[in-house]
């Protein structure tokens, strides 16, 4: 199983993060959610993350429903006829993570996302002694968590004691930091492991300059990022997906300028202008705008959109809509619902 997922992620992928479907009286909307994951299995994309950030962290606060929300997202594949990669995002010290991937298995999950977030200290040594225990029921995807969102400062030896681990088959740089990204790829670059663990890009804000970058070291090694495991990709994911194999091929100015226009982008849906507060709630927004989700709340009343920002996301849609699937979404909306 360890090699068959490995080799799904080495082939390159496009994973949008999986959101979660609200009332605006805060109860689960399971029309909706079955609708969102239509929509990304219609999109093409190459497999799933659900239980992770975007998916909202206070889901696993109630451990029925994250398993119900689990169960959901496989059964709508296996309904559309599609086997995507499925990836469950854990959080919490060990005890948790492991019961929550035995949770996941359960549901014909693939691999899981090690979220570091919700441990009592995250430390190196937490961490790796939880990765080992959760590696020992499902294959891993280790996760650097950007700052502003609780994610821990790793060195880089971290990462290098990660990749000794054979259960990972992945990582997910996602630290918004060229520093730390670089560390990230170096560790990788450097391990005896460099080309059986899959480099995915998390940095929503630098999606094309990742995708294009070649990391080069000794021996003439060329490590590629294989593709996106991403809160961004979750709006607009038709387009991520055609995005991820044109990035596979020639560089050109064009794609370099859609790089560009996606920081854009995602400096709306994601708040930037207020430190990253609404940035769950922003890709609820999008959705509840092209009416695919009936509210963009989420489980708790901490997250929320800030002020203007419905707005700037309104703007960023008529002046990119190719990047929001606009047109996609409303020709195929009702039958997502349906």
């Amino acid at each position: 199983m360890t090699a068959a997922v490995r080799d799904r992620l080495l082939a390159g992928v496009t994973v949008p993060a999986h959101p979660l479907a609200v009332t605006g009286g805060g109860e689960f909307d399971e029309r909706a959610q079955r609708a969102l994951t239509r929509y990304y299995l219609a999109a093409g994309v190459d497999g799933l993350a659900v239980g992770v950030h975007t998916t909202q962290f206070a889901l696993h606060d109630d451990e029925k429903l994250f398993a119900t929300v689990l169960d959901l997202a496989a059964r709508t594949a296996v309904d559309e006829g599609r086997q995507p990669l499925l990836v469950a995002g854990v959080i919490g010290d060990t005890a948790q993570a492991v019961r929550e991937a035995a949770l996941a298995a359960e549901a014909g999950y693939d691999a899981v996302l090690l979220c570091p977030y919700g441990m009592a200290v995250p430390s190196p040594d937490a961490l790796l002694d939880r990765a080992r225990a959760v590696g020992e029921v499902l294959p891993t995807i280790g996760f650097a968590l950007q700052k502003a969102v609780g994610g821990p400062e790793l060195p880089k030896s971290y990462w290098s004691r990660l990749f000794d681990l054979g259960s990972v088959v992945g990582v997910k740089a996602a630290p918004f930091d060229r520093y730390r990204t670089n560390d990230i790829a170096r560790a990788l670059l450097d391990h005896d492991r460099w080309n059986e663990i899959a480099l995915l890009t998390g940095n929503d804000d630098a999606i094309v300059a990742d995708l294009v970058t070649p990391y080069r070291g000794a021996a003439g090694r060329v490590l590629r990022v294989s593709g996106g495991l991403l809160g961004q990709w979750a709006v607009g994911t038709n387009a991520a997906a055609e995005l991820r194999r044109l990035a596979a091929g020639p560089v050109s100015p064009d794609i370099l300028a859609t790089g560009a226009d996606l920081v854009e982008v995602n400096a709306a849906v994601f708040d930037v202008a207020h430190g990253f507060a609404g940035c769950v709630a922003g890709v609820n927004e999008v959705l509840r705008q092209q009416g695919l989700l009936g509210s963009s709340r989420c489980l708790s009343t901490a997250e929320r959109l800030s002020p203007g920002q419905a707005e700037l996301i309104e703007q960023a849609r008529h002046r990119f809509p190719h990047l929001f699937d606009e047109t996609f979404v409303r020709e195929h909306r009702d039958d997502w619902l349906g």
